[in-house]
């Protein structure tokens, strides 16, 4: 005889086969004739992502809160600020001098030197030695530069702390000994993403799975407007059975193009959250934390450099391999977070004046994806 709670545990079961998301990342799958997420045959997959460049007017600004941030400076030069990571790897944050603080493009690791050669032929561009290595220089639709490299040498690795021994329960692993992390610069071990706003998201979402080969893990629609397609993407590298990070390139619709943020791995929680009470002492402004996310599940914490560009520190993020499909949820301000504070209209840049300008500007392009009923969409999520 089938009790209730057997039932129960069978009906639970069987909702988990039908809909893994479910239990897994996100809200829902997707339904009959949405975006799939992959493309199906694209040009390369490449192996991750390399570095972010920026330029910036003032060097030594920018190698002020670099290092009160975490980063190691690889080398300087009178033109050129190269900061790394603790992990063996490139410089991470590429910084040259400029006539004005700009986002200058997101640096791609080819998986094989083969793969240039593939992307020159079908982009039209053309292989060029970079740094020791060879690289290929490409635009996305939303005018973002893009590079392709490989054999660029590796930085040795840098010494770095172990994560904290935690006590949990009835087995605690730390004895005769108190915790009191240092109030000190984080000590990042790695870049892990970047987000981008564009007002031309589904070409530009396109173009990145079928010329990069990335694969989408999350897909956020407008509410009440999920039969206009996705909103935002979180995309990851695909590595087949190797699981790579929820995301390495993150994009959402918005009436402005522009670099959000980009995001740098830490040891564990105490370091996300002990170097923000440095970074908040030395006066750097903050922009949301801590919290963790829903999508990528991270543990958080947002700041602003002296030019206002916004960099993020986190900790335990997800990895999925190819199998994951795409998970689908509405884009709302209160669906950010699984807890933390509400986010700040300093994160969502929603305090800025700039923001009412791009719309009236965007409204009036014709050759992008911000209409009315798109930007009551994203004015109803970030106030949601």
């Amino acid at each position: 005889m089938t009790t209730r709670d057997s039932r129960t545990e069978a009906q639970g079961y069987s909702d988990q086969v039908q809909d893994p998301h479910r239990s897994l990342h996100s809200e829902t799958g997707a339904l009959p004739g949405e975006h799939p997420g992959r493309s199906g045959n694209p040009l390369v997959k490449v192996a991750g992502l390399a570095w972010v460049e920026f330029e910036k007017p003032d060097l030594d600004q920018a190698e002020r809160f670099a290092t009160d941030f975490g980063f190691a400076v690889a080398d300087r030069t009178p033109e050129t600020l190269l900061l790394r990571g603790r992990w063996a790897s490139s410089a991470c944050l590429v910084i040259r001098r400029g006539p004005q603080p700009r986002f200058a493009g997101a640096v791609f690791q080819a998986a094989a030197r083969d793969d240039l050669d593939r992307l020159a032929r079908g982009t039209g561009g053309t292989v060029m030695a970079h740094w020791g290595g060879h690289a290929v220089r490409l635009r996305d639709p939303s005018g973002f530069p893009v590079h392709v490299v490989y054999g660029v040498p590796e930085l040795p690795a840098l010494p770095g702390r172990a994560p904290l021994p935690l006590n949990f329960g009835a087995e605690p692993v730390r004895a005769n000994a108190t915790q009191r992390p240092a109030r000190h610069p984080a000590e990042i071990q790695r870049l892990g993403h970047v987000v981008l706003g564009t007002t031309r998201f589904r070409a530009a979402l396109d173009w990145y799975l079928d010329t990069l080969g990335l694969i989408v893990s999350d897909f956020l629609y407008l509410d009440g407007h999920r039969d206009r397609g996705p909103a935002m993407a979180f995309i990851r590298c695909d590595l087949g059975s190797v699981p790579a990070d929820h995301h390495t390139l993150a994009m959402l619709l918005q009436p402005r193009t522009e670099y959000v943020h980009s995001a740098y791995q830490l040891t564990d929680l105490d370091e996300v959250a002990a170097s923000g009470e440095y970074l908040r002492e030395r006066g750097y402004r903050h922009a949301w934390g801590l919290g963790r996310h829903i999508q990528g599940s991270q543990i958080f914490d947002y700041w602003r450099d002296p030019d206002r560009l916004m960099f993020e520190h986190y900790a335990d993020g997800d990895v999925f391999d190819s199998l994951a499909e795409p998970g689908w949820a509405p884009l709302s301000r209160s669906g950010l977070a699984q807890w933390g504070p509400r986010a700040t209209a300093e994160f969502t840049g929603t305090s800025d004046p700039r923001v009412v300008v791009a719309a009236i500007k965007a409204l009036r392009d014709k050759g992008n994806e911000i209409d009315m009923p798109a930007l009551r969409g994203l004015i109803k999520a970030m106030s949601s």
